[in-house]
């Protein structure tokens, strides 16, 4: 008879120590665990009035069952209340010990995306990721993963708005994203839509709307009497531009004033970025000569990018290990203080077990 219960290799459950005694960790809330105390307490003589006025005795049996209930609803009706876990095992088949097969929407909804976005340096990363479900994987996540997937996308455009944060980036997510809404709706009945119809038009009305609002949004200046950008010394300005790896931010950068954009034009800059992109086979074939009769390298990079990707650069990505099979963040805070590898890894040497995951990678994860 096959073993159906949790993989004896597993971690087991998470435990935290109090003064009573070491208790297992709960996804839910306090609150919700208390109200479940509560109406486990009342056991036997739970009385339900209806409009009726007749009165129904539940037993311990019913109780527990009303409070499973309220447990599935709460989750179903907060938006918040998704797994916030690190780390998850990332198993393609089925055996003796694991049944199913871990999917592109489960490990979108268990990893903690939501803090990853308050995170500067994962910003970029999960916006990508989102971008890439937009245009090819947004049909295959289930019900409630497309749900979470709207909340997260709603938190950043709210971050956007607020902190006036890369909205570029975030402009291009919308427009991915309502060009393959338009496409659904338009073949409906030819694709798979999980949900109503109706649930999806107001969803791109909603996208519609963020897309104007962003439209529509002013910078705010900053007032900063201590030293500025503007202060600094040109080889210093000249340095922070060489260290920006994406063309639109060099220009962006350059129409702050008129100094930065004599930096931003420089030919050097723009060859580096050439050469730190492209192969040099690649130049061959889109060559653009200036008036002069030199390559004009800005006129180079974005020829080029219209036909070869650019290589991606994230402050923190997600991590795989190969001898776990584990996707996971790696906090490196708590790497550096206390050596942890941010999941239960059992190999000897973990660090050479691991490598960052690019958001293309995490998707291509789940193609089974």
């Amino acid at each position: 008879m096959p073993f159906l219960g949790q993989d004896w290799r597993s971690p087991g459950w998470r435990w935290v120590k109090t003064e009573d005694g070491w208790k297992r960790c709960e996804p839910f809330s306090p609150a919700l665990e208390d109200g479940n105390n509560q109406l486990k307490d009342i056991g036997h003589t739970v009385i339900i009035t209806g409009d009726d006025e007749d009165e129904a005795i539940y037993s311990t049996e019913d109780c527990e069952f009303a409070a499973k209930k309220r447990k599935k609803d709460h989750c179903m009706n907060n938006t918040q209340c998704f797994y916030r876990e690190k780390w998850i095992y990332v198993h393609k088949e089925s055996t003796r010990e694991r049944h199913g097969y871990c999917t592109l929407g489960e490990a979108f909804n268990r990893l903690d995306f939501s803090s990853a976005i308050q995170d500067i340096r994962r910003f970029n990363y999960v916006v990508k990721l989102l971008q890439l479900i937009a245009k090819s994987q947004l049909t295959s996540l289930s019900g409630a993963a497309q749900k979470n997937y709207f909340n997260i996308l709603d938190k950043i455009v709210r971050k956007v708005k607020e902190d006036q944060y890369n909205p570029r980036l975030i402009k291009d997510l919308l427009q991915d994203l309502s060009s393959t809404l338009c496409i659904l709706i338009r073949g409906v009945g030819k694709s798979v839509l999980v949900g109503n119809i109706n649930i999806w038009i107001c969803r791109l009305e909603t996208i519609l709307l963020w897309q104007q609002q962003l439209k529509n949004l002013q910078m705010n200046k900053q007032v900063n009497n201590g030293l500025t950008l503007i202060d600094l010394p040109l080889h210093m300005l000249r340095n922070i531009l060489h260290r920006l790896s994406d063309g639109w931010d060099v220009i962006t950068l350059g129409q702050v004033t008129p100094t930065l954009y004599m930096l931003s034009e420089d030919r050097q800059l723009w060859k580096k970025l050439c050469q730190y992109h492209f192969a040099e086979k690649q130049f061959c074939r889109h060559l653009v000569p200036s008036e002069e009769g030199h390559i004009d390298w800005k006129l180079m990079y974005f020829a080029l990018q219209k036909y070869y990707p650019i290589k991606e650069q994230y402050g923190d990505t997600l991590h795989f290990c190969r001898h776990c099979s584990i996707l996971f963040w790696k906090d490196y805070h708590l790497a550096l203080l206390l050596k942890d590898t941010g999941h239960p890894c059992t190999a000897s040497d973990p660090d050479t077990c691991l490598m960052p995951v690019s958001p293309q990678h995490f998707i291509d994860l789940f193609k089974f």
